[in-house]
């Protein structure tokens, strides 16, 4: 059983902290007007919810992405570092930071800093693989020789072999958009398939993949565009949405931090493949935590979860 609380939702809404109720109260009150003192307990707050994590690296990675988007305007990860220079959560946080407002504005001030911070933090506790995270996310976003990106990679699932985070930014940086080709990325896909177990944090790659191969179409125009469902009939594509369907669905299939935001996926994925009747116990699973991509390819994220739920149930 999980040690950490989950919320249970009354209807859907957009919660980037999925089921998580603590990192949800703690992400709610950093997003609240500052009052004289509000930084220093923003501080403590962000401190302490990352210290009981402990070493579960795939809730922590969670909890530091969510919190590091919402501190992101803010300057309490600045306020953590210069507090505790030697606390390397606080290091990580501020490079975890620059790299949300580095990804918002299409680059980084100063990414060497933020680097210089991932590196502290490692030889402080070097059995986390976060820092090495955040390390592959900065050589992403200044897109980075590969020689690099995949020395950090490395570095990563020699910590933590099923990391969620670090397998999406690898499969969006081998992505023909970034530093890659579709070649490239499809072998890094049956790579992930042949090796990451169906229900580890990194299991949704495939249905990833597919539906950025579904937005990319999509974009293109055209007569693609007009047919871009047939996509879904090809052997990979119902072979990917099978498995989830199976493995998935198992109690205690799905049990790492994201998996309401997987759950979102495979949804929207069944939606797309024409197979909205098998999409109910989905549904009743995400419990109303929607994420805003990949609704926001069809418009309104939360408008366009809420209709295919109701046509589901319908």
């Amino acid at each position: 059983m999980s040690l950490f609380r989950r919320i249970r939702s009354s209807g859907p809404s957009l919660r980037p902290e999925l089921d998580d109720v603590e990192l949800g109260r703690v992400r709610r009150q950093l997003k609240s007007p500052g009052l004289p003192g509000q930084n220093s307990i923003q501080v403590d707050q962000v401190e302490r919810l990352l210290r009981e994590t402990g070493t579960d690296w795939d809730r922590r990675g969670h909890r530091f992405a969510v919190l590091a988007e919402v501190a992101a305007p803010s300057s309490v990860a600045r306020t953590w570092r210069l507090r505790r220079p030697q606390n390397p959560d606080a290091q990580i946080f501020e490079a975890w930071v620059e790299l949300i407002r580095g990804g918002h504005a299409g680059r980084m001030e100063d990414p060497r800093s933020a680097a210089d911070n991932c590196y502290r933090a490692a030889e402080l506790v070097p059995e986390d693989p976060t820092p090495w995270v955040v390390l592959l996310g900065i050589l992403r976003l200044i897109r980075a020789e590969s020689r690099d990106t995949l020395a950090v990679w490395n570095e990563i699932t020699a910590r933590d072999p099923w990391n969620r985070e670090a397998h999406l930014q690898m499969l969006r940086y081998l992505s023909p958009e970034e530093c890659g080709s579709r070649s490239a990325q499809l072998n890094f896909v049956d790579t992930v398939r042949s090796l990451v177990p169906p229900t580890a944090p990194a299991a949704a790659v495939e249905l990833t993949a597919l539906v950025d191969e579904h937005a990319r179409t999509t974009a293109g125009g055209g007569v693609e565009a007009l047919l871009v469902r047939r996509q879904w009939t090809h052997a990979r594509a119902v072979s990917a949405l099978d498995t989830a369907l199976r493995e998935w669905s198992r109690p205690g299939g799905l049990e790492h931090a994201a998996a309401p935001a997987d759950l979102n996926l495979l949804a929207f994925a069944l939606v797309q493949a024409g197979r909205p009747g098998e999409t109910a116990e989905v549904f009743r699973r995400i419990d109303g935590a929607v994420t805003p991509w990949p609704w926001n390819l069809l418009g309104d994220p939360l408008q366009e979860f809420t209709y295919w739920q109701s046509r589901v149930a319908a």
